[in-house]
């Protein structure tokens, strides 16, 4: 062997020397990397878990308004339906309660006008001479 041979042999493992130090480093590197990352995830969801609580609970108590609401709006339309019924019969016992004895006396001063529409006739009556047929019922075809 001569000298430029075990020069280069010399370069050779040294060369290989330095890359194996470079791979160590960067698989350690790579390692602090990892467990870095994995102790990021572990704060993460140690965080995220009381967070993800309190939107359940949230959920939870909207479900529960939600439910209420509901409940009330048909309470409410419950009582708007009665009101409207109760409020269409009151009108029409008002309107009956009035307007029946309203008919009634109306009858009464039809009856009246005409009692006194007989009474008057019969006034008329008296005082006419009696005459033919033809001129007492001068409208009568026959």
């Amino acid at each position: 062997m001569n000298d430029w041979s075990v020069l280069f042999l010399a370069i050779i493992a040294i060369a290989t020397l330095v890359m194996a130090l470079i791979q160590v480093g960067a698989i350690i590197a790579v390692l602090r990397l990892a467990r870095q990352a994995q102790e990021v995830v572990v704060s993460v969801q140690r965080d995220v878990q009381p967070l993800l609580a309190k939107v359940n609970a949230i959920a939870d108590e909207a479900s529960k308004t939600a439910t209420l609401a509901t409940a009330q709006a048909q309470k409410i339309d419950k009582l708007v339906t009665d009101l409207s019924r109760k409020a269409d019969e009151t009108s029409s016992l008002v309107q009956h309660a009035i307007m029946t004895p309203a008919r009634e006396g109306m009858a009464v001063v039809a009856g009246l006008k005409a009692a006194l529409g007989v009474f008057r006739g019969f006034g008329d009556f008296r005082g006419r001479t009696r005459g033919t047929a033809d001129e007492e019922d001068p409208l009568f075809i026959g």
